[in-house]
């Protein structure tokens, strides 16, 4: 996109996860519910999809989230010994192609890059932990259980900041973009990779068909919870669009704002820096 976001511009077609008109409710998929049950509501989900979660993934992007995922580390272009803090990282799989790229990029076998995980949901980090120490990837990545509006890690301390498919999860999304900023040094990256809203049409019609047909279908079927499935359709619905969430993230604070769509908007990279 070649727009240009700043502080303060208009946000008046906000259509993602809104105020329902009273400071303590928010949205949890299509239901209003208390701002503080949602972090609560929102690992029940995970907690029952934590050992399915990259199938969960394969379902609700039909395998092309492993293809997006490249995209946003071709994007990134991490470099040895950079330090990545990569936040609602589910099974480590962002930080594991990080370290990877990082790797390749080293003319002299230099593996100093280092990544964290963190992750509200202590199923998931220690599924990913468990994936991790199967793999012998261990050694440079560190998991800890952390809640993305309030980073247990400190200032201006990492040299890049991902997030893929967990911000739309998040009660209050200024709070973790602010937290995001918090903790990159000057020169430091954020990349988002979120499903966003679809641009083409036509095929608009034949992904909310699938969505909220076929996936809970598929989620019965497969994963024995056809709730989780539902929500996070509906999730995707409320968050906002890729405008929105550009605008978004320069009121936070970040600035070079730029959006990316991948398979005709239904995921959207933005990314942005600390200056």
């Amino acid at each position: 996109m070649g727009l240009r976001y700043g502080p303060g511009m208009n946000t008046e077609n906000h259509n993602g996860p809104a105020e329902t008109g009273q400071k303590d409710e928010t949205h949890f998929g299509f239901q209003t519910v208390e701002r503080e049950q949602k972090s609560g509501m929102v690992r029940s989900v995970f907690n029952g999809v934590a050992d399915q979660y990259d199938l969960m993934n394969d379902l609700m992007s039909v395998g092309v989230h492993r293809l997006w995922k490249t995209a946003m580390i071709d994007w990134l272009n991490p470099r040895p010994g950079w330090r990545l803090l990569d936040v609602a990282g589910g099974t480590g799989d962002i930080a594991e192609r990080f370290l990877a790229r990082a790797d390749e990029r080293s003319r002299d076998g230099d593996t100093s890059a280092i990544a964290t995980v963190c992750d509200i949901n202590e199923a998931m980090v220690g599924v990913g932990r468990d994936r991790a120490l199967d793999r012998g990837a261990l050694e440079r990545i560190s998991w800890s259980c952390g809640d993305a509006e309030k980073l247990p890690v400190a200032s201006a301390s990492v040299d890049a900041y991902t997030i893929a498919f967990g911000i739309r999860n998040v009660t209050n999304i200024e709070a973790a973009l602010v937290e995001a900023r918090r903790v990159l040094k000057p020169g430091g990256r954020f990349l988002c990779l979120e499903f966003s809203h679809v641009i083409i049409p036509g095929l608009k019609s034949a992904y909310d068909t699938y969505s909220f047909k076929v996936l809970p279908a598929l989620g019965e079927l497969v994963a024995r919870n056809r709730e989780a499935y539902q929500y996070l359709a509906e999730s995707i619905r409320q968050f906002p669009d890729q405008e929105t969430f550009a605008q978004m993230i320069a009121d936070a604070g970040l600035e070079q704002v730029k959006v990316r769509n991948l398979s005709g908007g239904i995921a959207a990279m933005h990314s942005a820096w600390r200056i």
